[in-house]
């Protein structure tokens, strides 16, 4: 027997996904796995190549609406030199009850936009509610949607932006400057990004500590986005031990996040040093900011949920406006 499906592209994904909504399915879907509503693995990975390349596979299950699916991702270094993204996605969507293909969606995109939506959800919960300045470290498309993303959960005053090459960040400044007309500019370093401000966002590729404790004031919150595998950080170990940390999975952070495994592996903190996962904050169950000079820590690592969960939207909204393209398999 056939299976008909949709095929969405990147293109049709990103007009079905407006920031806004996509804020808040991922707060709903962060709720829902800390809830323990999800059935989601931790992701399995393989090393590729010589390069290391990274080629992960990412399901999940939410009963309730009744979701199903898995995003396959890959990460090469090298695509650049290729002119193709480092990061691909493509994210296949199952009829719940029968185990159809129903979807077919580029993922490059949806893992750049949720991501962003995510730490929005963080910083609501988490940020200050005076926060203003921004700081954002790297200038690549996390650094993009980031801005976008944010801007939608706090009044922003002024957003400064470094990356290691002058070039990049002074293009991010041309293209996005729209967004924060007058108030977004390049600095020459990172240091004077991070200093001062409200709001602090790692977007780098680096495996090693992109910003100091020393630059981080009383009272910001802190994105890390980077540094996704156990032998990677992003973060001054130091910031990480003195911060209140929360994740979106424990059980990943445990085992894929270098500035959580490494500092344990230090001897800096233990697993009880994680406050809980930002679900656990939104729910209520957690508990967030005490006061407006905690400095705050989450570290994003992404979930198959939140992926899931986005690509349905994505294809309900196409199914309503007849977008995409109807196939058989």
């Amino acid at each position: 027997m056939s299976q008909r499906f949709r095929l969405l592209n990147e293109a049709q994904v990103k007009s079905l996904l407006p920031m806004d909504d996509l804020i808040q399915a991922m707060e709903d879907a962060l709720a829902r796995f800390s809830a323990g509503d999800v059935l989601q693995p931790v992701r399995t990975v393989l090393t590729v190549g010589p390069t290391r390349a990274f080629f992960g596979l990412m399901p999940a299950y939410m009963p309730q609406p009744a979701r199903m699916g898995a995003k396959l991702v890959t990460v090469f270094g090298q695509n650049e030199s290729r002119g193709l993204p480092s990061h691909l996605a493509t994210i296949l969507l199952l009829d719940p009850d029968t185990g159809a293909l129903v979807g077919l969606l580029d993922g490059r995109y949806i893992t750049e936009a949720r991501t962003a939506a995510v730490s929005a959800v963080s910083a609501r919960h988490l940020a200050r509610a005076d926060a203003a300045t921004l700081a954002i470290i790297g200038s690549g498309v996390q650094a993009r949607s980031h801005l976008e993303a944010l801007a939608e959960v706090r009044t922003l005053g002024e957003a400064r932006v470094w990356s290691p090459r002058q070039a990049s960040r002074e293009r991010f400044v041309g293209e996005m400057a729209s967004h924060l007309p007058g108030r977004l500019r390049a600095v020459e370093r990172a240091e004077d990004a991070v200093r001062g401000a409200d709001i602090i966002v790692l977007v780098t590729s680096s495996p090693t500590p992109v910003i100091d404790d020393a630059w981080v004031s009383p009272g910001a919150h802190v994105i890390s986005v980077g540094a996704c595998r156990p032998d990677q950080r992003e973060m001054d170990p130091v910031l990480v031990t003195r911060a209140r940390l929360y994740v979106d999975s424990r059980a990943a952070a445990l085992v894929e996040s270098g500035d959580v495994v490494m500092g344990m592996r230090d001897g800096r903190f233990t697993e009880t040093h994680i406050v809980g996962e930002l679900g656990q904050v939104v729910l209520g169950r957690a508990p967030g900011r005490i006061s407006d000079a905690d400095v705050t820590v989450f570290k994003s690592l992404g979930m198959a949920v939140e992926d899931v969960v986005a690509a349905d939207l994505a294809l309900r909204k196409a199914v309503e406006n007849s977008s995409g393209v109807e196939l058989t398999l």
